[in-house]
């Protein structure tokens, strides 16, 4: 693994200097949108919706659209006079109880290394935390954001899992009715099927059965020969494209207002071969 981010806890008058790791990754099978007929990877163009023209990246910026539809335009010197977070502190705000965080708030999850100058604060955090039975409910900025996140202890290592902010989370706008009704002996029944079907979490019991047929499918067929293999393009963008015939334009209208004939060495390539081919 490597380190995306260097920084330092810290509680009270203590800093411990940690390094910042992700803990997840995604293992999911993804796919290309392809040409079917060779294979060959379809590409998109930036289009504008009102004109229709294709839109370099220089002039693309970001919108927000309004709920009658009204686009507001941010542009990256407004975007720049944001308050933003560059702090290399993960602060811890309050110590809670576990069972106050709902999981829903949860969102990524990093893994915390100690460096050697820090191992020992590290430590001595892991234990409170651990014999406190609480999590450290920290501030850090990641991204030039400030988020909310949670430290707590997984084995021997300290984890910390960034947390949606209060508001995001949505409540539900439905009722469910029904649960007054059920019958003590309905409920005995349900209890009874619960209390038969208790057991103990292991990761290791459940495996993501589409991944691992699909990972078959796509080895059977490379297997079978069925693979197509598509040369590299070697066409430039359009956008280089246009800028070369421009400026091939610009330098025959030069010559000729100069009254000097066009030098065939510097005419375009593609129209040097098809000479070749026309003469052969």
């Amino acid at each position: 693994m490597r380190a995306i981010w260097k920084g330092a806890v810290s509680f009270g008058l203590v800093s411990v200097p940690v390094k910042l790791y992700s803990a997840t990754e995604s293992k999911d099978v993804t796919f290309r949108q392809v040409h079917a007929k060779d294979g060959g990877r379809i590409k998109y163009q930036r289009v504008c919706s009102l004109d229709g023209e294709e839109v370099p990246y220089s002039d693309i910026a970001k919108g927000y659209e309004t709920e009658d539809g009204e686009m507001v335009i941010i542009d990256d010197a407004e975007l720049a006079d944001l308050p933003a977070a560059s702090s290399r502190e993960i602060a811890v705000e309050k110590f809670v109880p576990r069972d106050q965080i709902d999981p829903m708030l949860l969102e990524k999850s990093y893994y915390l290394e100690p460096e050697k100058t820090g191992a020992k604060a590290y430590a001595l955090l892991r234990q409170a935390l651990e014999e406190s039975d609480r999590m450290a409910l920290v501030t850090v900025s990641l991204r030039q954001r400030m988020s909310l996140a949670v430290l707590r202890v997984r084995g021997d290592v300290i984890v910390m899992q960034t947390m949606m902010w209060p508001d995001e989370m949505r409540s539900p706008d439905f009722a469910v009715d029904g649960a007054e009704g059920a019958k003590p002996a309905e409920v005995a029944m349900a209890t009874m099927l619960v209390e038969t079907l208790a057991g103990d979490f292991d990761a290791t019991e459940y495996v993501d059965d589409y991944r691992e047929a699909m990972e078959a499918l796509v080895q059977a067929k490379i297997d079978g020969g069925e693979v197509k293999r598509t040369p590299q393009s070697t066409k430039s963008s359009g956008e280089v494209v246009d800028l070369l015939a421009a400026l091939q334009k610009s330098v025959a209208a030069a010559k000729a207002a100069r009254g000097e004939a066009e030098d065939p060495a510097e005419a375009p390539s593609a129209t040097k071969t098809k000479s070749k081919k026309q003469a052969s």
